[in-house]
């Protein structure tokens, strides 16, 4: 079954990710606060909480930061983040989406703007890109984990009622409707699956290859808006270098 391919894309970008370990520790806790403080500290009942408590251990946050986060917002805190959305465009035309979560508006514009600016790419208006991207539940299943075949496995996660399943020689990718996402996590745990990621994700309609004159630049900007303190999620258009 057919899609836009995430999986090679966040493996490639790990490396990178654990070296900034201790800064993606410090955006998923604000997370977990902001979704404990909003709806209730207990993920059986708080949906939202319980999708980034699962992005935390998916990360390997320790289970005391996300205790600490959560304890904060149960503490009455007064701190605020407001969640914003930037779109633009990266070197080559490819459609960027920026989700961030700050205290202050002007800052993270700020380093916003200057990111793309820097780096060959152009913020757009409100609107402007976010039309070319959906929303999706995102699933993966590491195949070193399972003795599941790919129909068996394609009988399954039709059955527990995901949109659309990716295979590779390394992981079975899984797409739900947003709406559907945690019903089908919840089959799949069930059905003794271990689940290497699961999230809420943007997933663009169309992709658009990176000229090879400008992935220095593409990658340089993905560093710098990642980089951010505020910035949360990074979604891109970006074809794979293999597709």
């Amino acid at each position: 079954m057919s899609g836009h391919s995430k999986w090679h894309n966040i493996q490639g970008r790990k490396n990178a990710q654990d070296a900034k370990r201790g800064k993606v520790f410090q955006k998923l806790s604000r997370e977990i606060y902001m979704a404990a403080k909003s709806g209730g500290p207990d993920p059986s009942g708080n949906p939202a909480l319980r999708l980034v408590m699962d992005k935390a251990r998916a990360a390997n946050m320790p289970k005391s930061n996300i205790e600490r986060a959560i304890k904060k917002a149960e503490g009455g805190s007064d701190e605020h983040y407001d969640e914003i959305t930037y779109e633009g465009y990266a070197p080559g035309g490819v459609a960027i989406l920026v989700e961030a979560l700050t205290d202050n508006k002007n800052r993270t514009a700020s380093d916003v703007r200057v990111a793309f600016t820097r780096n060959g790419g152009s913020l757009g208006a409100t609107g402007s890109v976010a039309y070319m991207f959906d929303r999706k539940g995102y699933i993966v299943i590491d195949r070193s984990t399972t003795d599941a075949d790919e129909d068996q496995m394609l009988l399954d996660v039709m059955d527990a009622g995901a949109d659309d399943l990716q295979t590779s020689d390394d992981a079975y990718e899984i797409y739900t409707d947003a709406k559907q996402f945690t019903d089908v996590r919840d089959s799949l745990e069930k059905a003794g699956y271990k689940l290497a990621n699961a999230e809420l994700t943007m997933i663009p309609q169309n992709t658009t290859p990176v000229p090879e004159d400008k992935k220095d630049q593409f990658n340089n900007l993905i560093d710098a808006l990642e980089d951010s303190d505020d910035v949360s999620n990074v979604y891109t258009a970006a074809a794979d270098d293999d597709e």
